[in-house]
């Protein structure tokens, strides 16, 4: 009797959902890093799973290795997909002295603490098999003075010692230029991941990181190359420190300004509210006496709907604080906030599942003192996504030319609907510290698939009632001819 009951209820689930759901939450075939989001951690400082590689681990001491490995990110895999992220970085992952893999000491060789050949090569199948993409930092300059370049006499006339104890490298030297492109295709001829992210490279001249990048690209022409620096250079994605500074300026607290960087027909914009490098984003929040949870929804809602390449650093789920390294690198709780991290979530299954939403057209409707309010639509569907990052409830009128007649804005967080009023206007409002995402559709009054849903539960109900009135009735029979 269980057994039948539960397979009823199991049917009449699958035909609601297959009837009346709104919207695909399956991420779509990625085409161009705008299709990616990325989660950039770094292994040592991600999850301890493997005891073996523990050398010298200290957990207490902030600036040494706490212990985290390939096969910790493989154990928390299922974190980052629930989060919704496309891509994980890595950080460097090379043989190095500091546990966040900048002071290189060799690229031919894996860092120990961090994990075997077999357990990258694990990492990245588990990464692929659930349709995400996976990146490595390849830092070169500013490595460590005891790199294994250093070792060959040969190699002198193009290291340069630098004050702070690293070396780096003379690219004007045909030598350097040709063993850093060696390291860089080795490593990617090795590894079968999806891309690299070139660090450490202020200095480093256009024409030789072009280089760098057309090598790749001869590889594997979908191979993604990314910096973390500003550069004229030809990357799939541009950096703007400025644009990071302006968001933290506008979501630490309400009713401020909110600055978009202008979609070009050149290079999308990696769109991050902090990175490994700098300030968390939580210390901001906290020095202006705001909840950092909330100031987080409030940027994450505007980044992953906005034109570019999202970027979350790990740990902002869970409101990391810190100055800056190695305090801002925790290794990571994972006693997360869920109600953080099922909104990051939903608003990926959102991205992940529009291709407007991530690659459509942007037009600004309003934007003044912490409301911004944007259409993001392609030929196939449009969404008005208001961001209310103001102290108090807003409002707004989309007009007609916008939306249309004969239209319903249905939001998808706050469940609500707006209809055309008598002046062809659509009258939006927002509670304080609040992000709605509305689809529009056609209005077409009652939901006849739903409707009709509704009626088959009812009749199969129904049956299922009769049938539980009919074996009752053939027990008792049975019964009264014992």
């Amino acid at each position: 009797m269980k057994t039948e009951k539960w397979m009823l209820m199991t049917i009449i689930l699958t035909l609601i959902v297959s009837m009346v759901s709104p919207l695909t939450t399956q991420a779509a075939a990625k085409e161009t890093i705008e299709d990616e989001s990325i989660y950039d951690l770094l292994v040592d400082r991600y999850f301890n799973k493997t005891i073996e590689n523990d050398f010298e681990v200290d957990t207490q001491t902030p600036g040494a290795f706490a212990g985290g490995d390939f096969m910790g990110v493989v154990e928390k895999l299922d974190h980052i997909e629930k989060l919704g992220f496309t891509m994980i970085s890595l950080g460097p992952v090379f043989s190095t002295e500091t546990y966040d893999g900048k002071r290189v000491l060799d690229y031919e060789k894996l860092e120990r603490h961090f994990g075997t050949s077999k357990e990258l090569n694990t990492l990245i199948d588990k990464v692929h098999q659930k349709n995400m993409s996976v990146i490595v930092d390849f830092p070169i300059q500013n490595v460590s003075s005891k790199h294994v370049f250093t070792s060959n006499e040969d190699n002198d006339p193009w290291i340069i010692e630098n004050t702070d104890g690293t070396i780096s490298f003379d690219f004007t030297n045909e030598d350097a230029q040709q063993a850093i492109l060696k390291s860089v295709l080795s490593f990617v001829k090795q590894y079968k991941v999806d891309g690299l992210r070139l660090t450490a490279i202020e200095d480093v001249d256009t024409d030789f990181l072009n280089t760098i990048i057309d090598a790749l690209k001869e590889e594997n022409e979908d191979f993604y190359v990314l910096s973390n620096e500003p550069s004229e250079a030809q990357f799939d994605a541009k950096v703007s420190t400025d644009q990071e500074e302006q968001y933290r300026h506008a979501f630490k607290t309400v009713d401020n300004e909110i600055e978009i960087a202008v979609p070009s027909q050149d290079k999308p914009v990696i769109q991050q509210i902090d990175s490994l490098s700098s300030r968390r984003f939580t210390a901001d929040a906290a020095e202006s006496n705001m909840f950092p949870p909330t100031r987080f929804k409030m940027a994450m809602a505007t980044i992953l709907s906005i034109p570019g390449v999202p970027l979350m650093t790990y740990g902002s789920e869970i409101a990391v604080n810190g100055e800056k390294p190695p305090e801002s690198h925790p290794l990571l709780d994972f006693n997360t906030d869920e109600e953080l991290v099922e909104f990051i979530g939903d608003v990926q299954k959102l991205r992940n599942g529009s291709s407007a939403l991530r690659t459509g057209s942007i037009e600004m409707l309003h934007n003044e003192a912490g409301l911004m309010i944007y259409k993001r639509s392609n030929e196939k569907e449009s969404w008005i996504v208001a961001i209310n990052n103001t102290g108090g409830t807003q409002s707004f009128d989309l007009p007609r030319e916008v939306i249309g007649d004969n239209k319903e804005l249905t939001g998808l967080f706050e469940s609500d609907i707006l209809r055309q009023k008598d002046d062809g206007t659509y009258k939006l409002v927002l509670s304080r510290e609040i992000a709605e995402f509305y689809l529009v559709k056609d209005k077409k009054g009652f939901n006849k698939p739903y409707m009709a849903a509704l009626v088959l539960v009812y009749v199969l109900f129904l049956v299922f009632i009769y049938l539980v009135w009919k074996k009752g009735r053939q027990k008792k029979r049975d019964e009264s001819l014992k």
